[in-house]
């Protein structure tokens, strides 16, 4: 008898007999859709079990060797009880449950980040890297944060404006050496301009004197050296003025008259020249 009772304490028997008391009962199954439950205690118990569900995949998914096809079925499945577990949260909030979008835990990946989707779908494990899947998570660096203008105002002071860059001492002395070489190349060029001037004036002076000096040169019929020259101009034709010639002063003289006229036809009224006229009458002043 020992040896039966110590039989039926196997856990081959324990199974058996539990099968057995359960063989009239059926299995419930979950509900397809939440809101056909109305009972807290069991949605509940539905929602601890999808995650368990969720859990359960979530470690199948790490393992990359399970094939493309294989790794993308389970990413839809594990998605898919997300959905239904999102169902079950807003029908036990419904029921006056607690509300677990707000207090529950956050979707974690194996490496504790937060798992990224893209529009509510979500990628887990060996399912982010599969080819067109891997782009998505290459996210390009975030644009520095545009400041404010109060934030940039904060940095702007006297040295921004440059209005201490003198205070270091250093400037001063490089500046007053490129014055002071400034100066004397200034003062050089001024000096060799001026000579220039001056001997073009010399030169332009001098031309001008020896053709005035050979224009109106004068012989002299009485010294005693020019009396050979004289005897061979006696034997040469000689040319009279049968007209008084102008001298140099006549002639720049009547120039300057002719430019005045000049002037005063072209800029002057026949009025103005004539109020002119009778003034200098008046004044007894030539006006020739």
């Amino acid at each position: 008898m020992a040896r039966n009772a110590e039989k039926a304490m196997t856990t081959l028997a324990r199974w058996r007999a539990a099968q057995v008391n359960d063989m009239g009962k059926e299995k419930e199954r979950r509900p397809y859709l939440a809101s056909e439950c109305h009972d807290l205690p069991k949605a509940e118990k539905w929602r601890l079990q999808i995650i368990r569900e969720i859990a359960k995949k979530v470690a199948q998914i790490q393992n990359a060797g399970l094939g493309e096809f294989r790794i993308r079925d389970l990413n839809d499945e594990i998605n898919k009880l997300l959905r239904e577990k999102g169902h079950w949260e807003a029908q036990i909030r419904e029921l006056g449950g607690p509300d677990y979008a707000k207090v529950g835990p956050r979707m974690l990946d194996h490496e504790g980040k937060e798992v990224p989707g893209n529009r509510g779908y979500k990628y887990f494990g060996a399912a982010k890297d599969l080819p067109g899947v891997r782009e998505l998570f290459e996210q390009e660096p975030p644009a520095p944060p545009r400041k404010t203008r109060a934030e940039l105002m904060k940095d702007i002071d006297a040295d921004y404006y440059g209005y201490r860059d003198d205070d270091d001492g250093l400037l001063l002395p490089l500046e007053q050496n490129e014055e002071r070489r400034a100066i004397q190349r200034a003062v050089s060029e001024w000096k060799s301009k001026k000579e220039a001037a001056l001997n073009s004036t010399e030169e332009g002076s001098a031309a001008n004197e020896e053709e005035e000096e050979n224009i109106y040169a004068v012989p002299d019929h009485d010294s005693d050296e020019d009396e050979p020259q004289l005897k061979d101009d006696t034997l040469q034709p000689r040319f009279i003025a049968h007209v008084p010639v102008p001298s140099q002063r006549e002639v720049e003289e009547a120039l300057l008259r002719r430019k005045k006229q000049e002037l005063l036809d072209k800029y002057a009224s026949d009025s103005l020249i004539k109020q002119s006229e009778e003034a200098m009458d008046l004044l007894g002043v030539n006006n020739r």
